[in-house]
């Protein structure tokens, strides 16, 4: 791991975020790591919890939707409209909504000025184009979440914590605003959830909106390395020009799943290898473009190294 505290704290020092907490999975044991601060004063320790963003996709409706495939009660072929009759496309398929192949073009005309009725209408007419290729999209998941909530007959925050943050033992896992979580901008420090769409749409949000701790997340990858739901999930659903795993990005014989406010999840069933890395990089600046190239260290390291 000592090339990997290189990396970070190089990455700290160069104030590329402040601090981490990092979890790795090796040899069928967790080593953790707390490194730097919060905010440049408070240090990172045990127990943080992070607004997680688009891992929540993973976390939350990725988790559910997989196992309702493994158990035959979701068609992943099926038209959405099947599941989810309010939007207005008859042949878009859970498949490309799963793998980020959906062909919807996600701009979505004075999206910040509606409320979540009025956001989710517009979701439901979103323009969907005929050309299928890789193009991730927060809308792909916002839909998924609205089928749920229609397939379960109760909110999105209801069926996650029945589904999996129940049985899983993850505590301190759910939909934000929470108190005391790590803030994701400087001066809002009551754990608001960072992703504008999220924002509105509350326990409604498939896309971002949770928020979880190390531990939490431990007990997700455990899960995901030993049982029967995510068995056949480590090889490419995609038809489109980028190999995708249900929910998950894939790298070869790893899933993963990054978030815009600095985390990431990575899980390796064929070598049981697992690593999580969570910070708040969005809490000075956001320059998104350096992000993705630092984290990509990260990332190859945890590959390649771990």
């Amino acid at each position: 791991m000592t090339d990997l505290l290189d990396i970070i704290n190089d990455q700290i020092n160069r104030n590329i975020y402040h601090g981490a907490s990092i979890a790795l999975f090796k040899g069928n044991q967790w080593t953790e790591r707390y490194i730097g601060t919060i905010d440049g004063e408070t240090a990172v320790s045990p127990g943080l919890i992070y607004d997680l963003a688009s891992v929540s996709k993973a976390v939350g409706v990725g988790t559910v939707i997989i196992s309702l495939i493994s158990e035959g009660k979701l068609d992943i072929d099926a038209p959405l409209k099947q599941y989810y009759p309010d939007f207005h496309e008859s042949k878009l398929t859970l498949r490309q909504l799963l793998t980020h192949s959906s062909g919807i073009n996600p701009f979505i005309p004075n999206r910040d000025s509606l409320n979540a009725k009025e956001l989710k209408e517009a979701i439901n007419h979103i323009t969907v184009e005929d050309k299928k290729n890789f193009l991730y999209t927060d809308i792909n998941f916002l839909l998924l979440g609205f089928m749920l909530e229609n397939y379960f007959g109760k909110s999105l925050a209801d069926i996650f914590q029945e589904q999996v943050f129940g049985p899983f033992g993850m505590t301190k896992t759910g939909f934000g605003p929470v108190k005391g979580a790590v803030p994701t901008v400087a001066g809002i420090d009551d754990g608001m959830v960072h992703d504008p769409k999220a924002k509105v749409l509350g326990c409604h949000s498939g896309s971002a909106g949770l928020f979880s701790n190390v531990i939490d997340l431990e007990k997700l990858c455990q899960h995901y390395l030993i049982d029967d739901f995510s068995r056949d999930i480590w090889q490419n659903f995609s038809h489109a020009n980028k190999e995708r795993s249900l929910a998950w990005n894939k790298e070869g014989d790893w899933l993963d799943h990054t978030g815009y406010t600095g985390t990431y999840v990575a899980i390796n069933r064929k070598e049981q290898k697992a690593a999580i890395f969570l910070t708040n990089r969005t809490y000075s600046y956001d320059d998104r473009p350096l992000w993705i190239e630092e984290r990509k260290k990260i990332s190859d390291w945890i590959q390649e190294n771990l």
